[in-house]
């Protein structure tokens, strides 16, 4: 037999692709910290990362601008709050008056609580022209006493006495948030009668009888000892109830709540086209609840 033949050599290797280089570039110097944003860099090269990075340019920037970019911001301000405060007992000697800082405004960019009665202006009557005219206790504080220590008129609103006593009933409204709005009654350039136009919804005396929005009220004395007595209290009543319902379109209904036993001021509401609605036990007195509608002005 012939020996086997010996296999044949294996076939040599291709030569990689690739060859190493055997000068690797030398790594990047490392970069300076600066306000530029820093790309991604890769640790074996010293190149960013990011195909899409251009080239950063270091920008040194001036602390006070620095600061400006890093400094907090401020804290919003506070939300103003409405000056309301505790009210008074309701009544014709008492009307309720949330106090507000003295000198302040009545409510903080809110609304005319009684639609700005100070601007009404003068209405027509058979006496002459009548003004419902805001109280200024520096001007009219004196005459206000005068009035309030009149027995006739003392007996319903209780208020004789010294001048602060008047002053500050008075003054509870005019630090109020303007919900109830002491006049004097000018009649034909004189004054000669005090009026007290109030929120009745509002008021404490909401709790005694079913108010609606807007329903407001009437405290009225007629000061003037030679005005009373011919049925003038009955025309200023009409002609203010109308004056109200005119100029607060709001308002469906004026309301009154004279005592019981003073039926003199009972028999006015009744004839200026009030009707009766019903007996309120208040906390100060019995009470005649006088309601003028609009829906029933053309009728009363």
């Amino acid at each position: 037999m012939s020996p086997p033949e010996p296999c044949p050599p294996p076939p040599p290797r291709p030569p990689d692709p690739c060859p190493p280089d055997p000068c690797p570039p030398e790594p990047c110097p490392p970069r300076k910290e600066s306000a530029a944003v820093q790309q991604p860099v890769d640790s074996s090269t010293g190149t960013t990362t990011d195909p899409d990075a251009d080239d950063t340019i270091d920008l040194h920037l001036p602390e006070e601008l620095v600061a400006a970019f890093t400094a907090p911001e401020p804290p919003d301000p506070p939300e103003p709050s409405d000056f309301i405060g505790p009210s008074s007992p309701s009544g014709p000697s008492s009307p309720s008056s949330p106090s507000r800082p003295a000198g302040g405004p009545a409510l903080l960019d809110g609304p005319d609580l009684l639609d700005g009665l100070a601007g009404w202006g003068p209405v027509g009557t058979d006496a002459g022209p009548f003004q419902l005219v805001p109280v200024r206790l520096e001007r009219d504080l004196r005459l206000l006493v005068g009035w309030m220590n009149d027995p006739a008129v003392a007996a319903f609103w209780e208020l004789a006495g010294p001048a602060e006593t008047t002053a500050a009933h008075v003054r509870a409204q005019l630090d109020g948030d303007g919900r109830s709005v002491p006049c004097l009654g000018v009649l034909a350039g004189t004054p000669m009668s005090y009026w007290e136009v109030y929120r009745a919804d509002l008021d404490p005396v909401a709790r005694y009888y079913p108010a609606r929005p807007h329903d407001t009220g009437l405290h009225l004395l007629i000061g003037a000892v030679a005005q009373r007595g011919r049925g003038l209290g009955t025309a200023l009543l009409r002609a203010v109830a109308d004056h109200v319902l005119d100029h607060r379109p709001s308002c469906a209904r004026v309301v009154a709540e004279p005592d019981l036993r003073n039926t003199p001021s009972v028999a006015a509401f009744l004839g200026a086209g009030f009707r009766f609605a019903a007996e309120l036990e208040l906390p100060d007195k019995r009470a005649a609840l006088m309601i003028r509608d609009r829906s029933l002005c053309d009728v009363l």
